[in-house]
Parts: structure tokens; C-alpha cells; sequence
């Protein structure tokens, strides 16, 4: 498995029998990984065009029928078994799906046309019932008794308050009066009903008058399937020419109905008729209502059919279609891209490990089919075009790898720093967050997801994907936090604290001075030694902590970053030797880590020999590093006043050595390589190919590979300077800006002491000092209060507050120190790779 570096690749020509070509590419792609290049690419030619352009019309169609199942009650599709489909994926054949897809296709589309001829009878006997049901409360109103007269001046009010105002005093026909006005009756949807009434209004300048009854019932729209709220309108105008034509109010009002896509129904003329449309209306939407249910059982047992599974524990039959439309799709693509007549052809990569086992898989095929025109011919000169960078991954390394993938993908054969991430980034995770208690809540989370993988594997595919690097990073907050002896900011003493309390009298309330231990050897003369395992609990809540940890982690910090850089180095060492290249390796590699050692380095040795020697006048590491970057004088050198002027001089004459020799070198290699070409004058022998079928491609090949010979002979020293000058000046400010970028370290540490230690005092202790026994009841609100606040803050803004920050110093300070990061991914031809990130998304 290559993890430090990508697989080592080979490149070959794949020769298939054109009648049996698509069995071969299928067992390809179910059982090895190929990655093909396209033959075509100039003429654009593809065979194959029309199985795609068949393969895009089922999956239009198939997802015409999963879009038509979530309408389904209670449909659930079956899916995310791909191993399942892929052990019967040769029982499916593309002529009998597209058959039976296209049936279904026609019978769904059927359904749908009945169902909305179906919906569309039915609203409108609802819609012409509600009509009629509010036309018979009019009647009714119009109609009831009137009041009796009765002497009075009050029961007189009342008397004319309720009077119609067509009947005179007088007794005159009320009826004469009516025909004068006419009325237009429908449904029209509550959205639009104050739209509809201020276009009527503005219309006929006032001279109608519009009621409107809400429809409490919900109607369907038989286009959309969605349920619309509607409302009942009638229009009562004036018009003077009943039973005769159109007057032209009518004709306004019609119009106006009509841009609005109401519906328009008769008023009926008097109660007994209305009560015998609705009678007739009731049966009519009765018998709607069970030909729509007949209708949707029917609807109902074809989808049933295309949900069940074909086999125990596979999919629906609808996503097993789809599987297959997904994964011939990629086989016809791929088919594509090879040429040829009689016999089809196209280069590819493989992994070197797997080219016996791919000789095999064609061999057993041949021997299945009958076929012995299948074969891999593995070039022995690869082509000039660098290899694709193909790394294996597990599901404890994959999220590592994606995190550097996003950065870029190294190059062939150039070190890979997912190797070094899997424990350097939840590290320096846990040296930011570092908390037991924070720490053991982040693990849990990752024990868990680690625990219901396969339940989440579906539900939460993110927490599923970086459930080890979540477990990882909890792990190590975990163990980071027993160094900082931090638990919710309360310390442990595990161990005899190093510390006693200074004997005598203590003023209440006042400061407590400590002092070391007697049997503490403080001078490091090899007696007791200081506390065994991270910080000493004396620590916690003295006067000086804060100056005394913001010390330790700001040192562990600069430490850590220039460690993390050497092996950044150490990388780019290994890059040249792998790449045999002695100009990288002695002009590039060297003085990189002689300028890194010889300054940044000696720094890390004085604050070590510092921790671990006592001396009565320490000196300040800043003022000494001060002196040794401007050639002053230190007034209390900590290891001699000649030892730093020596660094510092060969830390600059470093600088040169990576700016002048490989320029210069490279400039003499290209004068080299001219005068041999210079010496052949151009001539080259013939030779032959691999014979008949085959010298064709290699001819052309070649033709490629001086082509791209040319382009590689391309040299300008100008560029080659100025790119020398940019890497150099990069690399010297760069060590120094990266190594105070590692100080983020301590900053984000110091940040969440701080913070817990802030939410824990003013939340959990503020309810304990409440007397009692009030501090019985505060304790469990604050509790809720702080558990909340650290939920939101510390495990949630905070977490993804470090976890930024150490993705930085991986991409910018780490890897910026070997990783060039240009190469391109082998994408093999794999029908389970293909098939399980189509699940994902």
C-alpha cells in the first residue's frame, strides 16, 4: 500500500474484441482499477454516442418515476446496498430496462392524464356544490319571514331597519325590480380574491358589487397536485337586457373571469332549483370520489411493484435501474475512448501491483467467452507525461487524505504528508484544545460515531466520514489536557504537589505564599525531580499562573513548530533522493536545513537547556536571539559569545548557496543536452514496432513523445533566476513568519483556559458561594447554564476554531516545505467507487 508515496504506475495499450468489448470494459471495471485516455480527443470521434444518449433517456425516465413515488403515501425506495446490485448486475439487460422502463413511462404518464381529468370533474362538481350551498343561504335569507309591525317608535325602526329595499310602502312588486339585476357566479382562489375585487371595481367604476364566501375545505389542483385554498364569488350588477343579447357589463365581467382562470357556474333561479342541482351535484362528486380512489389503487400497486426489492436484502427495483443506468452509462463512456476498427484500442494506467491480476482477469475471461483477442500490452518506454498520483486509502486514512487532497494532490512519487497528518493534525488539535473533561466529551462524540457507523453511514454521512479524526482528536485533547492538568479549569494532583505553603500565620482572604518543597531538588542535582506528569497542581489558582503558563505553552509552541518544519525538510530530503536529483539535494535541501538548524534550532536548544539547567542569572532567549540576528552583544550569553556569531554567520552564508548554484547548473545541463542532440544531427534509426495491427499506435506515440520532448527542451534562464530568487527570499522570511505562526498554538490554549475558566467561575462557583440553602437550588440552574454555554462555545465555535487553525499550519508551514502539490488523480474506471459517491450525494 504506498502511503509515505502514490503507487508506482504502469502505462499500456488495452486491445479488445469489438463484439465483446462491453463485457470486457464491465469485468474491468467491477474487478480492477484501469484508467483510460481518450484516442479521440482530436477527432472527437465517439462510437458509443447513441447507447449514452439511450442510457440519459432511462435516466430521465427513472427519475421521472422517483419523482412520481415521493408523491406516494408511505413510499420509501430501498437503497444503499451497491454490493448487492453489483453481485446481479449481469441478470439486468439494457434492451429489457429501456423496454420496460419506457412502459412504464407511457403508463404513468396515462395515469396521470386520468388522474387530472379525474381531479378536474371532480372539483368542479365541488366548486358548482359550494356554489349552490351559497346561493341557498341567499335565498334563505332573502326569503324568511318578515318582522310583524307593531306600533311604537322603536319596534317602527326596527320594522324599516329590516325591510328590503325593493318593497314600497305601497305594497309595488318587488319581482319587477329584481329583473333588473343579474348576477355572475364561480370559484376563484383566495390568493387572488382581493386582486379579482379591485380589477372589478376599477373595471366597471364601482357598479357591481362582489361577496365573497371562504371554502373552509381544501381543493387540489389537478395540474399541480397541491392543495388550494378557494373562496365562492358572486357578482351582482345591473343589466336592463335579460333575454335578450349580451349587455355589454356582462361582457366586462365575463373577460375580467376569464384573465383570471376562474370558474363560472349558473346561479340557480329560485330555492327548489337549486335544491335539485345539489342533490344531482352530491351523486355526482360521490361517484368522482370513488373512481379517483379506484384510480389511485391502482396507481398504488404499480408503485408497490417498483418499491419492492428483487432479492433479500437488495434494493427497490426503480433504484436498481438506476444503478444500472449509472454504471452502463460509464461503460459506454469509457468505450468512447478507444479507436480503432476490427478490434478496439486505447492506452491506460494501472497500478504496477495489479498488472498480473489484470492479465489473469483477461485470461479467464477469454476462456469464458471463447474470445482470444484480449490483451494488455504494457509499454516498456512510458510516455514523457508524469503518472497519475493514485494513493490507497482505508476508512481510517481517507478523511486525512481528503484533507490534504483539498490543498492539492502531491505529485508522482512525491512524499505524501497525509502519513505524518494522521497523528501531527489531531496533536497539535489537542495542544490548542487540550482539557480532560472538553477533551472526554469530544472523544464520546467520536466513540459514538465510530460505535453507530453503520447506522449514521446514511443518516449523517459527514459524521460518518470523519469519525476517526473526530475520535483522534478528542483522544489527544484528552491527553494534552492531563498535561496542562486541566479538567473544566479544576486541576488534579495525582502526585505529591512540589509546592508547600509557607509555615506561619495567614491573613484570611489573603495571598499564600509557596515555596518549593525541601526535598524538591530545585538546582537538578539528581534528587527528587519536579512533578512526574504534567503540570503541577500549585499551580491552579496561584497569583502568577497566567504568567507561568502563558511561558510554558508559548515555549512548547516554538518547540513544536520548528520540530514540525525539520521533518517538513526531512520530507523534501527524501523527495530528491527519490528523485535523483543531487542539484535539489545539495543546493536546495542542505542549506534550507543548515539556515533552519543554525538559528531556529539553537533557539529550541537554549529554551531546553534553560528548562533543565538552574542558573542564578537566566538570560532572556529573546535579547540573546536579538543580538544574534544584528551582530550586537549580549550582556549574558547562555552559551559563550562566539557560539551565536558562528550560526548566524553560517546561517547567512546559506542563503547564497540556495540562490546562485542551481540556476547556474541547470543553465549548464541545458547547454549539454543541446550539444548532444547537436552531435546526432537529427538521425535515428527506424526500427520496428511490435508488428501488423499494432505500429501504428506506436508511431503515433512517438510522434507525442517528441512533441513533448520539444516542449521540455524549452528553457529560459531569465525565468529560472527570478523563480530562484522568489523561493529563496520565500524560504528565509518564511521560516521566520512561520515560526511565529506556530505561536497560534499557545494563543488558542491560552484562549480556552481563559474561557473555561471564566464560564466555570461566574456560572458553577458563583452558585455555590450563594448561601445556603439557596446554593442547593442555584447549583443545578447554573449547571444548566454552564453545560450550555460549553456546548455552544467550547464544543462548538471552539472546535472549529482550532481545527481551522491547525488545517493552516499544516497546508502554509508545514507542507509549504516539500510539497509542490501539482499532480493529477488516477481515476480508474470502478464501478464501486462510481456507484457509492453517487449514494453519497
Amino acid at each position: 500500500m504506498g502511503i509515505l508515496r502514490s503507487e508506482p504506475m504502469k502505462h499500456g495499450t488495452l486491445v479488445l474484441p469489438i463484439d465483446r468489448a462491453r463485457h470486457f470494459i464491465d469485468v474491468v471495471g467491477h474487478k480492477t482499477k484501469m484508467q483510460f485516455e481518450d484516442m479521440n480527443s482530436r477527432e472527437l470521434s465517439r462510437p458509443y454516442k447513441k447507447y449514452v444518449q439511450r442510457i440519459d433517456e432511462m435516466e430521465r425516465i427513472v427519475r421521472f418515476l422517483l419523482e412520481e413515488l415521493t408523491r406516494v403515501p408511505d413510499a420509501e425506495v430501498i437503497k444503499n446496498n451497491v454490493d448487492s446490485f453489483l453481485d446481479h448486475s449481469e441478470e439486468f439487460k439494457l434492451d429489457e430496462i429501456e423496454g420496460r422502463l419506457k412502459q412504464i413511462y407511457q403508463e404513468f404518464i396515462q395515469f396521470k392524464e386520468n388522474n387530472s381529468k379525474l381531479t378536474a370533474k371532480r372539483n368542479a362538481a365541488l366548486e358548482e356544490r359550494y356554489v349552490v350551498q351559497t346561493a341557498i343561504a341567499s335565498m334563505a335569507n332573502v326569503s324568511a319571514p318578515r318582522a310583524v309591525r307593531t306600533k311604537g317608535n322603536d319596534d317602527e325602526f326596527d320594522f324599516a331597519a329590516t325591510r328590503s329595499l325593493l318593497d314600497d310602502e305601497e305594497g309595488g312588486s318587488r319581482r319587477a325590480l329584481e329583473t333588473m339585476f343579474s348576477n355572475i357566479a364561480g370559484v376563484i382562489a383566495q390568493a387572488d380574491q382581493d386582486r379579482f375585487a379591485r380589477t372589478l371595481f376599477r373595471a366597471t367604476r364601482g357598479n357591481t358589487f362582489t361577496h365573497f364566501q371562504q371554502i373552509f375545505e381544501p381543493i387540489q389542483d389537478p395540474k399541480t397536485g397541491r392543495e388550494v385554498q378557494k373562496s365562492v364569488f358572486v357578482i351582482y350588477f345591473q343589466d336592463n337586457r335579460l333575454g335578450q343579447q349580451v349587455s355589454a357589463m356582462s361582457e366586462k365581467i365575463q373577460k375580467i373571469c376569464a384573465s383570471y382562470g376562474v370558474n363560472t357556474y349558473r346561479w340557480p333561479a329560485n330555492r327548489e332549483a337549486a335544491q335539485e342541482v345539489l342533490t344531482s351535484l352530491q351523486v355526482q362528486v360521490e361517484d368522482q370520489q370513488r373512481l379517483l380512489r379506484a384510480h389511485e389503487s391502482f396507481v398504488l400497486s404499480e408503485a408497490s411493484a417498483l418499491l419492492a426489492p428483487l432479492r433479500l436484502g437488495g434494493n427497490s427495483i426503480i433504484e436498481d435501474w438506476r444503478l444500472f443506468c449509472k454504471k452502463e452509462k460509464s461503460i459506454y463512456a469509457t468505450l468512447n475512448l478507444f479507436e480503432g476498427d476490427m478490434n478496439l484500442r486505447a492506452n491506460c494506467w494501472y497500478p504496477a501491483a495489479q498488472e498480473q491480476q489484470i492479465q489473469g482477469l483477461l485470461s479467464s475471461t477469454m476462456s469464458q467467452t471463447g474470445q482470444n483477442s484480449a490483451v494488455l500490452i504494457s509499454h516498456r518506454t512510458p510516455p514523457r507525461k508524469s503518472p497519475p498520483t493514485y494513493i490507497r486509502t482505508n476508512e481510517f486514512t481517507a478523511i486525512f487524505q481528503e484533507l490534504v487532497d483539498t490543498y492539492g494532490l502531491p505529485n508522482y512519487g512525491e512524499a505524501n504528508p497525509a502519513l505524518f497528518t494522521i497523528v501531527t493534525f489531531p496533536f497539535l488539535f489537542g495542544v490548542m484544545y487540550g482539557d480532560v473533561g472538553h477533551g472526554s466529551m469530544l472523544l464520546s462524540v467520536g466513540l459514538f460515531a465510530v460505535w453507530k457507523a453503520e447506522d449514521i453511514k446514511h443518516t449523517i454521512p459527514d459524521l460518518y466520514y470523519a469519525r476517526y479524526i473526530v475520535t483522534m482528536m478528542g483522544l489527544f485533547a484528552v491527553y494534552v489536557g492531563f498535561l496542562y492538568n486541566d479538567f473544566f479549569s479544576i486541576g488534579f494532583s495525582f502526585f505529591t504537589s512540589r509546592w508547600v505553603a509557607h509555615e506561619g500565620e495567614h491573613v484570611p482572604g489573603g495571598v499564600i505564599p509557596y515555596t518549593p518543597a525541601p526535598w524538591f531538588d530545585t538546582l537538578n542535582e539528581g534528587g527528587t525531580g519536579p512533578y512526574p506528569f504534567g503540570v503541577d497542581p500549585a499551580w491552579h489558582g496561584a497569583q502568577n499562573e497566567l504568567v507561568y503558563m502563558n511561558s510554558m505553552k508559548m515555549k512548547i509552541s516554538v518547540l513544536l513548530g520548528v520540530a514540525q518544519m525539520i521533518v517538513g525538510l526531512l520530507l523534501r530530503f527524501s523527495n530528491a533522493i527519490h528523485q535523483s536529483s543531487p542539484v535539489n539535494f545539495f543546493f536546495e535541501c542542505v542549506p534550507m536545513m543548515v539556515f533552519m538548524v543554525c538559528f531556529f534550532g539553537f533557539m529550541d536548544y537554549m529554551i531546553l537547556y534553560k528548562w533543565v539547567n538552574a542558573m542564578p542569572n537566566p538570560p532572556s532567549i529573546i535579547n540573546s536571539l536579538i543580538a544574534m540576528a544584528m551582530w550586537g552583544e549580549d550582556p549574558n550569553p547562555m552559551l559563550g559569545a562566539e557560539l551565536p556569531r558562528v550560526l548566524m554567520a553560517i546561517s547567512m552564508l546559506a542563503v547564497p548557496f540556495m540562490l546562485f548554484p542551481k540556476p547556474l547548473i541547470k543553465l549548464w545541463q541545458h547547454k549539454q543536452q543541446i550539444s548532444q542532440h547537436s552531435s546526432r544531427g537529427g538521425g535515428g534509426g527506424g526500427g520496428h514496432g511490435h508488428g501488423g495491427h499494432y505500429a501504428p499506435v506506436m508511431d503515433e506515440e512517438a510522434c507525442c513523445l517528441v512533441s513533448d520532448e520539444a516542449e521540455e527542451e524549452e528553457f529560459d534562464f531569465g525565468e529560472m533566476c527570478i523563480h530562484q530568487v522568489i523561493e529563496t527570499i520565500e524560504y528565509v522570511l518564511g521560516t521566520v513568519s512561520h515560526t511565529a505562526s506556530y505561536l497560534r498554538l499557545w494563543a488558542l490554549s491560552l484562549a480556552h483556559q481563559q474561557l473555561s475558566t471564566v464560564f466555570f467561575g461566574m456560572t458553577i462557583l458563583g452558585g455555590m458561594s450563594a448561601p445556603f440553602p439557596l446554593n442547593v437550588i442555584s447549583v443545578y440552574f447554573w449547571f444548566a447554564v454552564w453545560f450550555g454555554i460549553t456546548l455552544a462555545i467550547l464544543l462548538g465555535m471552539d472546535v472549529l476554531e482550532c481545527f481551522l487553525h491547525v488545517l493552516r499550519l499544516h497546508w502554509v508551514e508545514f507542507q509549504s516545505k516539500f510539497y509542490k502539490a501539482e499532480g493529477y488523480a488516477f481515476e480508474p474506471l470502478c464501478h464501486r467507487s462510481l456507484l457509492q459517491k453517487d449514494e453519497s450525494l
